[in-house]
């Protein structure tokens, strides 16, 4: 009919994917999460980890709305799922824990950048340009989230971690633990150089855990969260500037309380101020 045009799409679109992966010996399903009216341009990114719970964060209804309200720019999620192997794949390259948990975090993160990257790359329109990619993950997978950052910062400048597994250490604390030196990732973040560009989004909740190792009168998620905080200052970056930190008073260690605070999340890595498409 003349003059007839198809409606506008208002609203995100899912799709879902299963890449074959060479490096984990196994197919990796993926939630892709487009934005209103996916055109032809290149989109900034969001590498989500756990990307299995999407639906249970509720994002497709936080983006929308954020997208109604302009408050961010439209970009793609890339929602890696995890499966009855995660504890062998999420983990820190450097090492696996105390238990030999991460063993495969090394073999993830070759599979993350030489397949996955480039097979979204290739069948969806998304930009190459670091500046506009950013990678998170929820407890286990924050902290596979910030290691893989660290270690290719040339895919990315912006990291999330939602109640980051930032205790992950070395030596049970029974058996030889040294204070906190056997933290790995501190341990990772301090030997290493600065990368330049990256920076970091972090959350912790009050009520994530009741450890308290220490016995400092705070939980351990918050102290690892700040000593990581402290590690990457003394790096050179800046709060305020480089780190940004968000205490969740009452916030647990689930996808509830991740879903609450993931616009704060949302609008730091793809605010209208923050990225251009």
């Amino acid at each position: 009919m003349k003059g007839w045009k198809v409606p506008s799409r208002k609203s995100t679109e899912s799709r879902e994917e299963v890449i074959r992966s060479s490096y984990l010996a196994r197919a990796v399903s993926l939630t892709i999460v487009l934005p209103p009216e996916y055109a032809s341009k290149p989109y900034p990114v969001l590498w989500l980890l756990d990307g299995q719970d999407i639906p249970s964060l509720q994002l497709t209804e936080t983006m929308n709305r954020l997208y109604r309200r302009r408050s961010v720019q439209h970009f793609i999620v890339v929602g890696i799922h995890a499966n009855e192997r995660r504890l062998d794949e999420y983990g820190t390259i450097e090492m696996p824990d105390y238990k030999n948990m991460g063993a495969k975090a090394g073999l993830f993160a070759e599979f993350f950048v030489q397949e996955l990257i480039p097979f979204i790359r290739s069948n969806y329109n998304v930009s190459k340009d670091r500046h506009k990619n950013a990678v998170a993950g929820f407890s286990l997978g924050g902290l596979s989230a910030i290691d893989i950052a660290w270690n290719y910062p040339e895919f990315f400048t912006r990291v999330g971690v939602f109640s980051g597994s930032l205790w992950w250490r070395k030596k049970a604390m029974n058996r030889g633990y040294r204070d906190d030196r056997d933290r790995i990732i501190h341990h990772v973040i301090r030997k290493g150089d600065k990368r330049e560009g990256l920076q970091f989004w972090l959350e912790a909740g009050t009520d994530d855990e009741t450890g308290d190792r220490n016995h400092n009168g705070v939980i351990d998620s918050i102290d690892d969260t700040i000593d990581l905080i402290h590690e990457l200052e003394n790096k050179g970056y800046e709060q305020g500037k480089d780190i940004q930190f968000l205490l969740v008073r009452g916030g647990e260690h689930n996808q509830s309380t991740w879903g609450e605070v993931m616009p704060h999340f949302l609008k730091w890595a793809f605010g209208i101020s923050n990225v251009t498409v």
